[in-house]
């Protein structure tokens, strides 16, 4: 499961975009789109996919994991960092491994990119594999950060107690913009206390997730969490730069595309209720509720991930 290729593809605005492929080289394209926004990919999940019949295809989305400029970089600037200019370095990564379609797998913000690109470019989509389903609608934004704090009202006051006073009364984006100056702020102190702020918040939602893994966002590194959390911030506090409801209002596009949704009914951060009307919007979608699984998965829910890309392996 070792790239057998890689390197740095310079996708302008001064950013170089890591990616690399292992797997068969012969087999059936897949790219995987990370999540987060600000993740980056990891090594474990070429694990999902069977490295004799597909042809892998990983990338760290820009400035996050070996992407170049790094957003733990306050100096780095994220103004060429919104989800057209990912949409575009997909296809340009498509067009430089001299691929004509491939499938598309990934989960959470990883979804919303998905979609965003197959609505955009959907001749160049084989299939699409999601796993927690998002589309990052405002909607879904101030659920995550102020309507789900209903069942942890104590961590949404810390959450809360993170930015100054002043931007505490304002709505979501409020807050939500308050986090991303301060996760830009020269001085280090303010950015880490900012970061560790926004993580604790996320290990809080996915607390009650007893077969998914606990602190799975503050226990990554320093680097990591802080490029993840500035990344999520400028994304989140501007809606994603996509009209609100676009994606699911677009799906029509996606027509002729087979796809697998699947979703745990315990996802607290993103409810079921966006796969279940993007389904209903998509009708070559397929919709899978695994239902012992949160946001962070299952043995079930992988087991759910394994069986779709085997169906699609062979087409």
């Amino acid at each position: 499961m070792e790239p057998y290729d890689h390197g740095m593809l310079d996708v302008g605005d001064g950013n170089l975009v890591y990616w690399e492929v292992c797997g068969n080289p012969e087999g059936k394209p897949a790219l995987v789109v990370h999540g987060g926004p600000g993740s980056g990919c990891s090594t474990g999940v070429r694990r999902t996919f069977d490295p004799e019949r597909y042809r892998i295809v990983l990338f760290d989305q820009r400035n996050c994991g070996r992407s170049r400029p790094h957003a733990a970089d306050p100096a780095t600037d994220l103004s060429a960092n919104t989800t057209h200019h990912l949409v575009a370095d997909m296809d340009l990564l498509r067009e430089h491994l001299g691929i004509d379609r491939w499938l598309l797998y990934g989960g959470s913000w990883g979804s919303t990119l998905i979609l965003a690109y197959a609505e955009t470019h959907p001749e160049r989509v084989s299939e699409i594999v999601i796993p927690s389903v998002t589309t990052t609608r405002r909607y879904e934004i101030d659920w995550l950060y102020r309507g789900v704090g209903r069942f942890f009202p104590e961590a949404r006051e810390r959450f809360l107690q993170g930015v100054p006073e002043a931007d505490r009364g304002g709505d979501t984006f409020a807050v939500l913009a308050a986090y991303a100056r301060l996760l830009s702020d020269p001085d280090e102190s303010v950015r880490a206390k900012a970061a560790t702020d926004w993580v604790t918040w996320e290990d809080a939602v996915i607390s009650m997730e007893v077969n998914g893994k606990p602190n799975a966002y503050s226990d990554r590194p320093a680097d990591a969490v802080m490029a993840l959390t500035r990344i999520c911030s400028h994304y989140f506090s501007n809606g994603a730069w996509l009209e609100e409801g676009a994606l699911l209002r677009d799906a029509h596009k996606l027509a002729g595309i087979p796809g697998v949704l699947i979703h745990g009914r315990l996802d607290l951060g993103g409810p079921l209720e966006t796969a279940y009307e993007l389904t209903r919007a998509w009708p070559d979608a397929e919709l899978v509720v695994v239902e012992d699984s949160g946001h962070t998965g299952s043995p079930t829910f992988r087991d759910t991930i394994f069986a779709a890309l085997d169906r699609f392996a062979g087409k």
